[in-house]
């Protein structure tokens, strides 16, 4: 099983386009500790040749540009069942999956309506969100199919790769958000994935509130876990002087602190950890910083870009 970090930032992806943060500003002065990033997705295979592509990012068109694995030209290669001289749309992409209905994880859907055949996963609460968008109406049903998936459902979604979604303590999108909002209920609004082959299994949870006892049990032993590490501190916004909210009250666990992800995770057995959908103000981005080096000297990596997880 492989899995491959199409983009490993939160909202906005790093830098964000006018932020003079800490953290971004180092990336706006040229300082080379730092490196751009796109908007949280990842795409898992079987074979490393049909690919299911975990959240479809804002950043989608530019992180297939620069994933050739991803690209038509794979299939020119003569590494897709598509592939042949009449063809004249193709694409190792052969599923997409959506963990939830936030902006960064489904506006890349709009870039995947040029014609070409492709079913979307997603529950149906999420996918009901997305049909009933008029911007998504764009998604040809002649060509996306959406089909929903129930929580616990094993399903088979590109050739060899078993998954299955579970919730995850959560909350709606922003843009659903009226009056008091519950942050932290588990319901098919957000979801994990658990992705399995060859006697391997990773677990795929870009955004997740805090970490329950039956979710530590069912990560126990895994071979590989990429986690919520959108902030380094629940109020870091706050002191970065780029919002009022704490992480908890956006539905992201962090990751030091009382009941951080760092601490949490330990003596689970699990082979590989990383951190994914970081956001722009966490000083992990900083390679060499007192941060960055507290998780990896606790076991973990930060991921980056165009990383490859092999299984």
């Amino acid at each position: 099983m492989r899995l491959f970090v199409l983009g490993s930032a939160a909202g906005g992806g790093y830098p964000q386009w006018n932020c003079l943060c800490d953290v971004c500003r180092l990336y706006w002065a040229g300082d080379g500790r730092v490196n751009a990033r796109g908007q949280s997705s990842i795409a898992a295979s079987a074979d490393g040749r049909s690919w299911l592509l975990l959240n479809a990012s804002p950043d989608l068109r530019q992180q297939i540009l620069a994933s050739p694995r991803l690209s038509p030209g794979a299939c020119l290669a003569g590494h897709s069942a598509e592939s042949g001289a009449a063809t004249k749309r193709a694409t190792p992409i052969g599923a997409v999956l959506v963990t939830n209905g936030d902006v960064d994880h489904i506006a890349g859907l709009l870039t995947l309506r040029e014609k070409q055949r492709l079913p979307l996963y997603g529950t149906a609460g999420v996918l009901g969100m997305i049909a009933g968008s008029p911007v998504f109406q764009v998604l040809d049903p002649a060509f996306v199919d959406k089909r929903a998936v129930t929580i616990g459902e094993a399903f088979e979604p590109v050739p060899g790769l078993a998954v299955e979604i579970f919730s995850v303590p959560g909350k709606v999108p922003l843009f659903m958000e009226t009056g008091e909002v519950d942050v932290g209920e588990e319901s098919e609004m957000t979801v994990g994935v658990k992705l399995s082959a060859h006697g391997r299994t990773a677990f795929y949870i870009p955004g997740c509130a805090h970490l329950p006892e039956s979710l530590k049990a069912r990560i126990r032993g895994a071979d590989a876990l990429l986690f919520d590490g959108t902030l380094f501190a629940d109020d870091e916004m706050r002191r970065a002087g780029v919002g009022e909210k704490t992480g908890r009250r956006m539905g992201h666990m962090p990751i030091t602190g009382e009941g951080g992800s760092l601490d949490a995770f330990d003596g689970l057995g699990i082979g590989r950890k990383a951190y994914i959908h970081i956001n722009n103000t966490n000083p992990i981005l900083i390679e060499g910083s007192n941060e960055r080096n507290t998780v990896e000297a606790a076991g973990w990596t930060v991921t980056n870009d165009g990383m490859e997880i092999a299984l």
